[in-house]
């Protein structure tokens, strides 16, 4: 590619993902809901099947979910300096405003406007899951079989609601279409191009093993977070609190914790806010390390793996299994749309009102993210 235009793709890539880290507010779930309707929806950078295999190969990874979706992106439409401009675009709004908390001493109490915003744009993210959750139903539950494995996900993921349901979920939809899917589509395939890269996957190992052991245990500690927390957002917490110990007290741990809900893009993003404060000589050396740390675990993962994924469900059994994780991942989908994103956000009727009333201007109106967002920020202060 001309080297002018691959510059200019990778510019691209960093002002969109630096303006859906501005405003994707909700967690992994409603960034992902985001990112479909970007990237998938407008921009047509990527189809449907392709993006359904990048989040369900972020689901069996560890790391934080949504951002390995963007870097996976990224790595697609421009290499590696591609990925790393949607992780820098996407991070750089929460990683500014977590330093900026650790280090101005701004007071902790949220305004009534603040808190108005943000109801808003909580609103706003159901809106976007369940455009997201509808368009991917639409896409991968055309059959009997794929819609029992995704009502069944919901079901399971609803009744059952924990890290470990949804890695099991997965999985036996894996086997189910593994099982089933060759037998009523039998497929030839191309064996060449299925590898791994294992420079990536080398480093991984080495600084997972190696970094106790060579003195650097403030960058060791973000780093086993990352390496050992399947699922993202949420889960990421009770470990990174045993990590911090002691070098940070409960109520900065606390008032980190809330800012990172309260504030777009990713919640790993946490990391910033207790890197500065472990290191108050340094602030922002330290925050950028812990933000690194966190985050180089699951991209090292994502990259040992780019291309080989799609390559690999070429295979009649791989693709069956990636068939019936497509509707598996739909039913996450749709059980994250109830909870925690409809159940955080939606508290009365009137919320509810808002939700149709902004649905129905997304999905047929065909209102701009942009205008949602101003929309339901000025209701949120109004309400």
């Amino acid at each position: 590619m001309n080297p002018i235009l691959n510059i200019a793709r990778i510019f691209e890539i960093f002002y969109r993902f630096l303006a859906l880290g501005c405003i994707s507010f909700g967690g992994p779930a409603a960034h992902i809901g985001y990112f479909q309707t970007t990237f998938v929806q407008k921009l047509h950078w990527l189809d449907q099947d392709a993006y359904a295999k990048l989040v369900a190969l972020s689901q069996f990874l560890p790391g934080p979910g949504s951002s390995q979706v963007g870097f996976a992106i990224g790595l697609r439409r421009a290499g590696l300096a591609g990925g790393l401009a949607a992780f820098l675009g996407f991070t750089l709004p929460s990683f500014i405003l977590l330093y900026l908390l650790a280090t101005l001493a701004f007071d902790a109490n949220q305004s009534n406007t603040l808190d108005g915003i943000v109801q808003g744009l909580k609103l706003l993210a159901v809106i976007v899951v369940a455009d997201a959750s509808l368009s991917m139903f639409k896409s991968f539950c055309k059959d009997k079989i794929s819609i029992s494995l995704m009502v069944s996900s919901v079901a399971c993921l609803l009744a059952l609601p924990s890290l470990w349901t949804q890695m099991a979920v997965l999985l036996l939809a894996a086997v189910i279409g593994a099982s089933l899917r060759p037998v009523l589509i039998p497929k030839e395939y191309d064996k060449s191009g299925s590898y791994i890269k294992m420079v990536p996957l080398f480093i991984f190992f080495a600084l997972f093993l190696g970094l106790p052991f060579v003195g650097a245990d403030f960058f060791s500690s973000f780093y086993q977070a990352g390496s050992l927390v399947f699922g993202g957002g949420h889960v990421v917490l009770p470990l990174l609190q045993q990590t911090v110990g002691d070098a940070v007290t409960n109520d900065q741990f606390l008032t980190g914790y809330a800012a990172a809900q309260a504030i777009p893009g990713p919640m790993f993003t946490l990391a910033t806010f207790l890197g500065a404060e472990m290191s108050p000589e340094q602030p922002l050396i330290g925050a950028l390390l812990a933000t690194v740390a966190i985050f180089l675990p699951g991209f090292l993962l994502i990259y040992s793996l780019q291309g080989t994924w799609e390559s690999f469900t070429q295979n009649p059994r791989i693709a069956g299994g990636a068939f019936a994780i497509n509707a598996a991942v739909v039913g996450l989908l749709v059980s994250a749309l109830y909870d925690p994103v409809f159940t955080s956000a939606v508290a009365q009727p009137r919320d509810m009102a808002i939700v149709i009333l902004g649905f129905f201007a997304l999905r047929v109106l065909k209102l701009p993210i942009v205008a949602l967002v101003i929309s339901l920020s000025v209701i949120g202060i109004l309400l």
